[in-house]
């Protein structure tokens, strides 16, 4: 491998660590909105829309592609790509939020880089391999371990019947972002990345409308302050569209299955911030899970490719 291309690799790993840390934080900053002062499926709008916008101010610098240029079957798999990596996935998360619990939608969001490897095999005839596997269960070992350490732990909760619908929705939504990862891959070979997560989130603007626009109206903008539109902004610039394009940039270079590994730095990061934020203790627990944590990225990115060399 050479400079140019270590460079190359480095810099995705660094915009997959930038998504975890914007993610991790959303998880607190994310909360004031949703506290009644934003229904979900039109703060869903919210982001696709203000991401939308904001990848078009991208335009000048993203080449001189047109959509109308380029064959029907791509315009075909970019409007699918917009269904799995922007629609069903947000719309399934927030719908399932709301009627699961926070513990087991985490556990059902760590599912997503396994469904990568799922998809991958069933969509592209990708090979698992034994590096990448034991790396996917170091990972999510490490998350659980984090997640539990300190709850008590009730298998039976996970999908009783109360929260049993709330985890399917979220466990359709990993999937169905891990789906989007797959497909996109392939159009990040043959256009410039900014030109295809714009058009993903221009049709996603449109395909989100018939389920965020009828809320819009409901808003009680009364309610809106300081705090809670700095949380929508940050869910916009932040978690929406620098998360986007951190994975789109990585894409170009890491296999989907590595961008997908860096979801387990989420719940570390989530802790972590509770620790500086919230008052919380260190614990051999945070310690333990963060290391298996990273060590399960570094099995599914670094030592295969070692091995490959």
């Amino acid at each position: 491998m050479d400079g140019s291309a270590k460079r190359a690799v480095l810099i995705a790993h660094l915009a997959l660590l930038g998504v975890a840390l914007i993610y991790g934080a959303s998880f607190l900053i994310a909360k004031n909105a949703m506290q009644g002062a934003v229904p979900p499926r039109a703060f869903i709008q919210f982001r696709v829309t203000g991401a939308a916008l904001l990848f078009w101010l991208l335009f000048p610098v993203s080449g001189t592609d047109r959509i109308r240029r380029i064959p029907r079957k791509d315009v075909l798999r970019l409007l699918i790509c917009a269904a799995f990596g922007v629609t069903t996935n947000q719309l399934f998360f927030f719908e399932g939020l709301k009627i699961t619990t926070p513990v087991n939608a985490s556990i059902m969001m760590v599912s997503g880089p396994i469904a990568v490897l799922i998809v991958g095999a069933l969509l592209v005839k990708e090979r698992i391999t034994t590096e990448k596997l034991i790396g996917i269960l170091m990972g999510a070992f490490g998350a659980f371990w984090l997640i539990y350490s300190g709850n008590e732990f009730d298998l039976s909760g996970l999908f009783g019947n109360d929260v049993s619908r709330g985890n399917f929705f979220v466990l359709i939504n990993a999937t169905s972002y891990a789906t989007y990862l797959v497909l996109v891959k392939p159009l990040m070979s043959r256009y410039n990345a900014l030109f295809v997560i714009r058009w993903v989130f221009t049709f996603g603007v449109f395909l989100v409308l018939p389920f965020g626009g009828p809320q819009i109206p409901n808003i009680p903008w009364e309610l809106w302050n300081g705090p809670i539109i700095g949380s929508v902004l940050f869910v916009i610039l932040g978690t929406t569209f620098l998360t986007y394009l951190g994975n789109i940039i990585a894409l170009k270079t890491l296999h989907p299955a590595t961008v997908g590994a860096y979801i387990y730095l989420q719940p570390l990061i989530a802790s972590l911030l509770s620790l500086f934020f919230g008052g919380e203790q260190w614990s051999i627990h945070m310690l333990f899970g963060g290391g298996a944590i990273f060590a399960g990225v570094y099995f599914v990115s670094f030592y295969g490719r070692k091995r490959n060399a």
